[in-house]
């Protein structure tokens, strides 16, 4: 199949549907905004492969993911399609837009700073959060702003997030964590 309109018309309405597809776990952004959604393309053969990366291995939402991803495609007519997990490279806080980091602070979840690290093949090395360059002092309540707050657990109501409580306002929150 060639990269015709007709295909590159197929991709861009795939994309807009799939723009609308809610993270299950945080509805109040897509999986495109938080950078799970990755690639939509025609393969040779005419199907739309869908290229999705999770925020980490071991996240139990893919699975709904994929079934959203389906039922969007198939309400939009785009089919045939498959899904393809790509790990590599892995998923990234940096990759979640702007726009998303505002909706999750007024969700109430504390969005992450960016942690871009240099291009290229880093070693891997495990260094407390606080000694990691780069790393904020303190995390922000998304209801007050407080920078006066205090991790309660490392992990919340996902793996990818922790629990915080704010000082101040006394509220508890959830922090996504960065990576």
């Amino acid at each position: 199949m060639h990269n015709d309109g007709a295909t590159s018309g197929r991709v861009a309405r795939a994309w807009a549907a799939l723009e609308a597809v809610p993270d299950p776990e945080i509805p109040v952004v897509s999986i495109r905004e938080l950078g799970i959604l990755r690639e939509v393309v025609a393969a040779p053969d005419g199907v739309l492969e869908i290229v999705i990366t999770p925020t980490y291995s071991g996240c139990p939402a893919m699975s709904q993911i994929g079934e959203d991803i389906g039922q969007a495609l198939d309400r939009a007519g785009l089919g045939p399609w498959r899904l393809r997990t790509a790990l590599a490279p892995a998923w990234t806080t940096d990759w979640i837009t702007p726009a998303a980091r505002e909706r999750l602070r007024a969700f109430g979840i504390a969005p992450p700073g960016q942690c871009s690290a240099p291009a290229g093949a880093q070693p891997l090395r495990f260094v407390p959060r606080a000694a990691r360059a780069g790393a904020p002092d303190a995390v922000a309540c998304p209801r007050c702003g407080s920078v006066h707050t205090h991790e309660i657990s490392r992990f919340a109501s996902t793996a990818c997030k922790a629990l915080y409580r704010c000082l101040d306002c006394r509220e508890p929150f959830d922090y996504f964590k960065p990576y």
